[in-house]
């Protein structure tokens, strides 16, 4: 194929409605017919990246290779396509603006008024073709964030405009989401909202050539011929997009509405194979009909807000499909730990605890008691980034001793800062794009449990922190049985601490949940299921026993009595 065709997804109504679960279904659908598709993500607000959000604002902040902090749409196109994204996948206003400005400062538009139009809008242009001049993709899916008729998101709609009149006929075509609500009242599906969203669309001059229609309730016949009719899209485009248990099914849902052939068709292309998503169809079988059932508990700050953890929720329905498991995850406020006469029996119900990443010293002493209760009952742990962190200072307090250890970043004068700031972090400033980001090297202990779960010496995972273990202490923690299973290669940096002599112990000061995907669960969770797994057997059988030898007593306390 001579250049990329491009595919622009926008929504409309309001926000929420799941335009980057189109966008990764659709390119699903499209890379099984044997095209090679990428995702990109335009984001209206004007924070350079997301780095800086508190995850309450913008949910999951997600690390791709380059050590780009990106969108969590980023991770959903991961997971369903099985491909790394880069920084080039997700740009925002505020880089957008930064681009023209430093430009203008650099005397690159020669003394010219600078203005939206055309200057912001040919930037826009210039970032939507960056991942086309590389050549490797056949065609590119754009989702621009936000809704038709938000102030912040006119220069992206103008640009879209734009281009798919540079790119010409067939090159480029609008997909845009809207909602068809249902009022119970009325007992009606109602299309108004999304006329006025066409409406609004058309006024900026783009016609879109393909409509889904995000409802609760299935869309009858004369709806969507009066959604074709009054939005000015062909029948056969007007794509019915129900609400499903799980967003996985969303692929199926848009092969069984023949949205990827409505796109070919809109393109001129035609499929290089018969689509194949029998693996993906396997997938969805094994989460819907699993044999075992766990309880995991993830202790964060941030849980009120699922999305913010959104990639080790989504990690857990991958290794779950893998054991055959449902994973129940029971979302534990870390603060709530601290409160005084809060029952820690709870916490052994679970069969496994996760302590989640974050940043400050909100909820800490209730992550540390949460590591603590699981090392000392020997229930599966795992700790990621902070939540390994916390557990170091768990493990410094309550095996070594070190009553006063803590990490630095809660207590900068600690004279036991057994997590401390990475030497080269120690004179930087500036907040944003700083930390220790992107996929580095790790080198893995012989004969540690990481490296038989991986099968591998070395690996690379992702990165996003300024903290690390404080080598200062590593002889100390190993003499004691918490080994360091896994250092960079280069700097030393401990990557990975496990503890002996316990069922499953695990810290990782990086983040794993964000290179799992639907092919290719992560190891690490698939292992850490099925650990959650054997506890809950474990404790089923001792259950049992408990109850047999208390039925035993009763009944030998009968006989004694008789006599």
């Amino acid at each position: 194929m001579a250049f990329a065709k491009h595919i622009f997804v926008t929504g409309g109504v309001a926000s929420s409605l799941g335009k980057g679960i189109i966008a990764s279904s659709l390119a699903k659908l499209l890379q099984a017919r044997g095209f090679s598709v990428t995702i990109q993500k335009f984001d209206p607000y004007i924070n350079i990246d997301p780095g800086t959000l508190n995850p309450y604002e913008h949910g999951e902040c997600y690390v791709t290779d380059d050590g780009a902090e990106t969108d969590l749409d980023l991770g959903h196109y991961e997971r369903f396509l099985n491909i790394a994204t880069t920084q080039a996948n997700n740009i925002t206003t505020g880089r957008i603006y930064n681009n023209v400005i430093q430009k203008e400062r650099d005397g690159a538009y020669l003394g010219k008024t600078v203005q939206v139009i055309p200057h912001i809008t040919d930037e826009i242009k210039r970032n939507f073709q960056l991942l086309a001049t590389t050549g490797k993709y056949d065609i590119i899916i754009t989702e621009i964030g936000g809704c038709v008729g938000d102030i912040e998101s006119l220069p992206f709609i103008e640009a879209v405009r734009q281009i798919k009149w540079d790119l010409g006929e067939n090159n480029a075509i609008v997909v845009h989401l809207t909602l068809v609500p249902f009022l119970k009242a009325a007992g009606e599906l109602k299309t108004k909202p999304s006329q006025h969203s066409v409406k609004t669309l058309s006024e900026a001059g783009i016609q879109p050539d393909i409509m889904v229609a995000r409802c609760e309730h299935s869309l009858p016949d004369e709806i969507r011929r009066k959604l074709a009719l009054f939005c000015n899209v062909d029948y056969e485009s007007v794509i019915e997009a129900i609400d499903t248990d799980t967003i996985y099914d969303v692929p199926l849902l848009m092969q069984a509405e023949r949205l990827d052939e409505r796109v070919l068709t809109k393109l001129r292309l035609s499929s290089r194979r018969k689509p194949n998503i029998e693996k993906w169809k396997d997938f969805l079988y094994k989460i819907k009909n699993s044999k075992e059932t766990v309880d995991i508990g993830l202790i964060g700050k941030y849980v009120e807000l699922h999305d913010a953890y959104k990639s080790i929720a989504e990690s857990f329905v991958h290794a779950g499909a893998i054991n055959e498991c449902k994973v129940n995850i029971h979302w534990i406020q870390s603060e709530e730990l601290e409160k005084k006469g809060y029952n820690f029996d709870k916490l052994g119900e679970l069969d496994a605890m996760l302590v989640a990443p974050g940043f400050g010293d909100r909820g800490i002493e209730g992550k540390i008691k949460a590591v603590k209760y699981a090392r000392e009952n020997k229930i599966p742990f795992f700790g990621i980034c902070l939540g390994m962190q916390v557990a170091m200072v768990e493990f410094a307090r309550n095996v070594l001793g070190i009553k006063k250890a803590i990490s630095s970043e809660v207590k900068p004068d600690s004279k036991e800062a057994v997590i401390d700031l990475m030497e080269d972090q120690k004179n930087i400033t500036a907040k944003g794009g700083t930390m220790r980001l992107g996929a580095y090297p790790c080198a893995l202990r012989e004969g540690s449990k990481v490296a038989d779960i991986y099968d591998a010496e070395e690996i690379k995972e992702r990165h996003r922190h300024r903290y690390e273990f404080n080598n200062v202490y590593l002889e100390r923690f190993e003499e004691a049985g918490m080994v360091a299973a896994g250092v960079n290669p280069q700097s030393e940096l401990v990557e990975i601490m496990e503890l002996k002599g316990h069922p499953w112990f695990i810290g990782t000061q990086f983040h794993p949940e964000l290179k799992s995907t639907v092919d290719n669960p992560h190891p690490l969770f698939v292992s850490f299921v099925a650990a959650a797994i054997e506890n809950a057997k474990r404790k089923k059988t001792g259950n049992q026993n408990v109850a047999k030898e208390s039925k035993n007593g009763k009944k030998k306390a009968v006989n004694s009595s008789e006599v």
